[in-house]
């Protein structure tokens, strides 16, 4: 990627700066760090310590990150040659393009942090390469990797001109790009540090958000590439320019970008504490901690696939296994506690994976030895599994269950009983009755004792007991009917509750005849269909609310964890800083964009710029007069110099990459 040889012309006449002469002197020793040339260095005219300094980084494969930059330039100019001057006629040339820019990617990688100048025009010469060659649909094609400099990259700007002709919305991938190198834009770390996470964010909430994507509107501003070569050998040369016909650059427009920052902060914000995790945990990036953190869809491959997994196993059946088989799905490095118990059950919950116990109800937080049951949940069904009914249903299956297997053996066909009672209850809804069964597996591997459930009733006075036996009486009476199992059942409730098992006969009939206790909605001959009883339903309403606060002390069993709030995210003193830095000289955002766009060219007709005052509803000369000031009052030089044309100060460049 070099030009060797004793004479290669440059348009100005000279020799080619970029040109190894071999006849020329070297050093037999240098130091590649020290800087032994002026600011256009030129191999025939620099001393032969220098040469042999270069051509020991050649030798090198270019990488040495504490090279001299002027080192870096002088392949470069090279590089710029072989693209603007050698491609637009030579088919090598133009073949030559995907290496050339491969190559200037992996220098930007090493030495674009190291000079804001190279970095500057090697994105130019990208930009160049990038563009010369494009496809009508540009927006729908993946985004080349650009770095990040003081305007948004012309191949961008390029594809949104071109979906804004089409009137076709922008593509999810092509807007994280545009995020991603609007320098109004600025990433936090979260953005940066958690880059892949961040990515799939955005797009999700920016297809939620504006499916199908924003439409961009035809502004007046004209897209228009001026390359401003960094060779000395381009002296003399008449403007370097591509143009797009009426393809207009939408960049100047802030409103869009307005809109893709709210998305960028948003999803920024989400990723905080994640961000924070890995700042503490670097080691430890796909651990059950930090993944509790994310929401399930931005999870890494490996996460993703054991998550997965375990939804086709439960999409087949319950899966019952200990815990801590669970936690090592997910590399979990630390015990469950509360906050990340409920945390867990809301992730499974989101893709359609219900667990008991019922940490979201205020069950125990389980151990890792205790066992879990997983179910398919088509519903989320967090908040109603605190209604009375479900309470009374559940405690009833504890009770029921706790009976059963008072002789140490909870049978099949106990099991069986009991689940067919779970699914002849229609007052519950299908999600509550899938977790109830799944609630009836957990009871037969991790069974409650009759001891422990007496210690909760025990405290409550008889009328409360009685209360809730009634309300149980109404859950058996569900499907219109008793069976003499069913009272059976019920009579061990109500010993075990402490009540004479004749009430049992009682309250049912009682159910049955719609008097106390209140029953429930009665079911109907089908032949007439369901009907409703507003009286009946505004009495069981009052009830069930006596039932609901009578049976929330007893299933909670750990006292729910405080609300947490939201931490508002602090900027370190440097992020700080760089967030203002975005507006370009602390300028608003219309003036800020409109400087940006005057620094993408070296000189502007009044006309143009009209055009583009007019894109950010500015009046052309107040906007250039407060610009001018501005840069008068940061640096003590104008920003930009004539009447038309209207000619941008190279110096403003310097002062922004020094």
């Amino acid at each position: 990627m070099i030009y060797v040889g004793k004479e290669l012309k440059a348009h100005s006449g000279s020799t080619d700066p970029c040109l190894v002469n071999p006849i020329l002197p070297v050093a037999s020793q240098a130091n590649v760090s020290e800087r032994e040339f002026g600011y256009w260095p030129s191999y025939s005219e620099i001393t032969p310590r220098a040469r042999r300094a270069y051509l020991s980084w050649l030798a090198g494969g270019r990488r040495d990150p504490e090279a001299e930059i002027g080192y870096v330039f002088l392949f470069f100019y090279g590089l710029e040659r072989r693209a603007i001057v050698d491609g637009l006629k030579d088919e090598q040339a133009q073949r030559d393009r995907p290496a050339i820019a491969q190559e200037l990617r992996r220098l930007l990688v090493i030495y674009g942090e190291k000079s804001f100048s190279f970095k500057r025009y090697a994105s130019e010469l990208l930009s160049w390469l990038e563009v010369s060659h494009f496809s009508k649909t540009l927006y729908n094609d993946p985004v080349p990797s650009f770095p990040t400099t003081f305007e948004v990259p012309l191949y961008i700007r390029l594809a949104l001109g071109l979906a804004a002709v089409d009137g076709v919305p922008v593509p999810p991938h092509l807007a994280l790009a545009w995020a991603r190198l609007d320098p109004a834009s600025y990433l936090r770390t979260s953005a940066t540090r958690c880059a892949e996470q961040f990515d799939k964010l955005f797009q999700q909430r920016y297809t939620e958000t504006f499916k199908p994507g924003i439409v961009l509107p035809r502004n007046k501003t004209k897209l228009k590439l001026v390359y401003q070569p960094a060779s000395a050998g381009f002296r003399g040369v008449n403007e370097i320019k591509l143009t797009f016909g009426d393809t207009p650059d939408v960049t100047v427009l802030t409103a869009p970008q307005k809109q893709l920052k709210k998305i960028v902060d948003a999803v920024t914000d989400q990723l905080d504490p994640y961000s924070r995790y890995l700042g503490r945990n670097p080691d430890s990036p796909n651990a059950l901690e930090g993944l509790l953190l994310l929401p399930p869809t931005v999870w890494p491959d490996a996460a993703g696939d054991a998550l997965k997994a375990l939804r086709d196993r439960v999409s087949e059946g319950f899966v019952v296994m200990k815990l801590q088989e669970l936690l090592d799905l997910f590399q979990a490095k630390t015990a469950l506690n509360k906050e990340r118990a409920v945390t867990l059950a809301k992730t499974l919950e989101s893709v359609g994976i219900g667990m008991e116990p019922d940490v979201l109800g205020g069950a125990r937080t389980p151990k890792g030895e205790d066992h879990v049951v997983l179910y398919s949940a088509a519903e989320s069904n967090s908040a109603s599994v605190r209604t009375a009914a479900y309470q009374a249903a559940a405690l009833t299956l504890q009770l029921a269950s706790a009976v059963a297997g008072a002789d140490g053996e909870f049978s099949e066909h106990e099991m069986t009983h009991l689940s067919d009672q779970v699914q002849s209850w229609s007052h519950l809804t299908d999600g509550e009755s899938a977790r109830l069964l799944a609630h009836l597996r957990l009871l037969a591997v991790e069974p409650v004792s009759l001891t422990s459930l007496k210690k909760k009733l025990d405290p409550l006075d008889v009328k409360s007991k009685e209360t809730i036996a009634a309300f149980m009486a109404t859950v058996a009476q569900a499907d219109g009917s008793v069976t003499p199992a069913e009272v059976k059942m019920l009579e061990k409730v109500y010993k075990t509750l402490g009540l004479d098992t004749k009430k049992v006969f009682t309250d049912v009939h009682a159910v049955a005849a719609g008097k106390n206790p209140q029953p429930s909605i009665s079911a109907q001959p089908a032949a007439k269909g369901f009907q409703l009883d507003t009286a009946k339903i505004a009495a069981l309403q009052k009830d069930s609310e006596r039932v609901s606060a009578l049976l929330a002390d007893i299933f909670k069993e750990e006292s729910p964890q405080p609300t947490m709030t939201a931490v508002v995210p602090e900027a370190s003193p440097l992020e700080a800083e760089a967030a203002v830095a975005t507006g370009l000289f602390g300028l608003d955002d219309a003036h800020s964009a409109f400087a940006r766009m005057l620094l993408s060219r070296p000189q502007w007709t009044r006309e143009e710029l009209l055009d583009v005052s007019s894109d950010l509803d500015l009046m052309l000369d107040g906007a250039l007069e407060h610009i001018n000031e501005v840069s008068f009052d940061a640096h003590d030089i104008p920003f930009t110099e004539g009447d038309d044309p209207i000619d941008v100060n190279p110096e403003i460049l310097e002062k922004l990459e020094a």
